[in-house]
């Protein structure tokens, strides 16, 4: 642990964010820019603020406390987790949480947050946005097949299907052209030597360009195989336990997008990292 350096732990929620510090002090605030302000009051150079990737609710503060130089880390909450029950507290309130991440980043070696680009967020914005309409388009299929196999479906239940399908099927196309452009535009080169390894067409290439920020999210090939998913996870123990090795299914979830945990076989992952990786 730095000395010279003031941990505090951040736990947040929608609507307020807690706040812990090495020293023990404890404060609240909004999760507002208004709150934001006044914590920034209690924070100097020496600050270093730490926080769970909470979906949503920490990106606001982080890239606050970014742009006022405040040193930030966004940790996994599963390692926070995996500390807190390793502490057997048995207390579980935001207060709590809070102290715990303040403890938890003064035993472990953070990584500073460093954020996305505003190109890089809207990307990732539109192929959320996309992963929502792929599965509205399937769910709409499925509803015309199960009406269609009742043998005497409502035409107007159908037409409004229908209709309803088009128009997904229309916003799909326009974001898929708007996001090749916004790729193409930052990432042109990586994409066209990503389209000569076989089984990567332009869909898959393109999602995994934003979902890697170019591979510049990566240092090693360990690290592209754990974010997509793809490391083995093996379970043995003394002379009783030999458990199956089976593929980890922690690794993140927009991967599924585009089929893409289908399309990107290990054979491919190594061909990748052949490309743009050196270890």
């Amino acid at each position: 642990m730095n000395k010279s350096i003031k941990y505090f732990g951040i736990d947040i929620s929608k609507d307020v964010f807690d706040v812990v510090n090495s020293e023990g002090d404890y404060w609240q605030y909004e999760n507002n820019f208004k709150g934001f302000k006044k914590f920034l009051k209690v924070l100097d150079k020496t600050s270093h603020c730490v926080m769970e990737s909470t979906g949503y609710y920490h990106q606001q503060l982080a890239y606050f406390l970014l742009e006022k130089e405040i040193k930030v880390s966004v940790e996994n909450p599963i390692s926070v987790k995996r500390y807190i029950q390793m502490k057997l507290s048995k207390i579980k309130t935001d207060k709590s949480d809070a102290k715990m991440i303040c403890e938890y980043a003064q035993h472990v070696e953070l990584k500073l947050w460093e954020g996305q680009s505003k190109h890089q967020i809207a990307c990732l914005q539109i192929t959320r946005l996309l992963s929502t309409y792929f599965k509205q388009s399937t769910a709409l299929k499925n509803k015309l097949h199960g009406e269609d196999a009742l043998g005497n479906p409502c035409k107007f239940a159908i037409t409004s299907l229908k209709r309803s399908l088009r128009n997904i099927q229309k916003e799909i196309k326009m974001l898929e052209e708007k996001l090749l452009i916004m790729v193409k535009s930052e990432y042109q080169d990586l994409l066209t030597r990503i389209e000569t390894i076989p089984g990567l067409g332009k869909k898959t290439s393109i999602m995994l360009l934003v979902l890697t920020d170019g591979f510049e999210r990566f240092t090693s090939s360990g690290e592209l195989c754990s974010y997509a998913g793809l490391t083995p996870t093996i379970r043995q123990s003394g002379s009783s336990v030999r458990g199956k090795a089976r593929i980890s299914k922690m690794g993140i979830r927009s991967f599924g997008i585009y089929c893409l945990c289908a399309v990107l076989q290990l054979v491919n992952i190594i061909r990748l990292v052949k490309l743009f990786m050196i270890e």
